[in-house]
């Protein structure tokens, strides 16, 4: 088995390309199946070879594809797929689409803002299952309400300021 992942951070986007996302996910996964580590090199020796600057999106999704070929089964977990730019966003999700659908054991979690699942379920959800999940406000008030009783210098929080404070990211996060 093999859990690999990645992080999509706003401030790196411009290295966030589909193309270094699959890789960094071919990367992780033959890392645990280093005897076709061979396999791995010569695609990419063949590759510069034939003139290219290196592998292209859909020949890394073939690796990939065959790089998990041996493993029983592979999770794969994307954190914040809402901060890849658009462009790179629309290239990755079809990647992942084609990995699912040409590797059954391979498995994926994505975790994103509200406002990208249409995009996310146009890509996916005819391969896959999803579950979506969404932040219970409630949840949200007892987390701040608490942080803020374990305030180690109550005497600065006042009530209008908790209660302001809670208003606000309460209200923010309805609108993601």
């Amino acid at each position: 088995m093999a859990v690999i992942f990645l992080y999509c951070d706003y401030q790196a986007q411009k290295d966030q390309s589909a193309v270094n996302m699959i890789g960094s996910l071919v990367r992780q996964v033959a890392l645990r199946a280093p005897v076709i580590l061979s396999e791995i090199k010569s695609a990419f020796e063949e590759s510069k070879r034939e003139g290219g600057d290196g592998l292209q999106l859909p020949d890394m999704v073939k690796l990939f594809v065959k790089v998990a070929g041996h493993t029983e089964v592979v999770y794969i977990a994307v954190d914040a797929v809402d901060e890849v730019l658009p462009q790179h966003r629309f290239e990755f999700l079809r990647a992942l689409r084609d990995i699912l659908q040409d590797a059954p054991n391979v498995r994926l979690f994505l975790t994103g803002r509200p406002y990208i699942r249409a995009e996310v379920d146009k890509h996916l959800t005819k391969k896959a299952n999803a579950i979506h999940i969404v932040a219970d406000q409630g949840d949200i008030t007892l987390y701040l309400s608490q942080k803020m009783d374990d305030d180690e210098d109550p005497g600065l929080m006042t009530e209008d300021l908790k209660k302001n404070i809670m208003t606000t990211i309460v209200e923010k996060t309805s609108e993601m």
